[in-house]
């Protein structure tokens, strides 16, 4: 029973939801943006990159942990390079395997996921100091707070910009006519073709961090 509560302690909880909300490692710690401003236009691959990353973070973060007293301290860098490739290799060839259409959308970010500053930065701040267990949760909050972060704008984009979410259509149908479309379509409602522009990712990732600024105070810079 002590070791259930040892394991589930609320230290180790905090590790698994700080990064959900206030230590963020997008909105707050301002990392891994790059893919949250580049494949949004969509849900679907969104959603993706996320499980990808999820389970890219995870595992090398319980990989690094595992092996943190058999790692030079020189090389360290280069061992969690190469422990991050393998597992970016394996998430590239599982998608062109069963998600073939996905992964060409998401293209060359699949790849990009090497140079990720939140896997890197969880690995050198964590998971090299703490163990397997620790690091596990450590990954796992901090992947699902990206994951989120990355779900919420592609939603948005999506839902506003094509008036789709996962390809289909749930604002109603777009007709040549008023009278021919349905839904909002009906009643003149108009996709804001600019959500689907790269700009409005940053904006709205801009919107994602000032509402939660604003709800804590603590994280407003003096």
């Amino acid at each position: 029973m002590a070791e259930k509560e040892a394991l589930f302690s609320q230290k180790n909880k905090r590790l698994v939801f700080d990064p959900l909300n206030d230590d963020n490692p997008i909105t707050v710690q301002v990392l891994g943006i790059c893919s949250a401003l580049a494949i949004t236009v969509q849900l679907k691959p969104a959603i993706v990159m996320a499980l990808g990353v999820m389970f890219v973070v995870v595992a090398s973060n319980v990989i690094v942990s595992l092996l943190r007293n058999m790692i030079p301290s020189r090389i360290r860098i280069i061992v969690q390079l190469v422990i991050v490739a393998g597992l970016v290799i394996l998430v590239d060839l599982v998608l062109k395997a069963y998600l073939y259409d996905v992964s060409k959308e998401l293209s060359v970010f699949v790849g990009l996921i090497i140079t990720n500053c939140i896997i890197m930065g969880r690995l050198e701040a964590f998971a090299l100091g703490n163990g397997p267990w620790k690091s596990f949760l450590d990954g796992l909050g901090n992947a699902a707070g990206y994951g989120i972060i990355l779900v919420i704008v592609a939603f948005f984009r999506e839902l506003l910009g094509s008036g789709k979410l996962f390809g289909f259509e749930v604002l109603g149908h777009k007709g040549k006519t008023l009278m021919e479309s349905t839904g909002l379509y009906h009643y003149g409602y108009e996709n804001n073709g600019f959500m689907l522009l790269p700009p409005m990712a940053l904006i709205a990732l801009g919107v994602l961090i000032w509402i939660q600024r604003s709800k804590n105070r603590k994280l407003i810079e003096n």
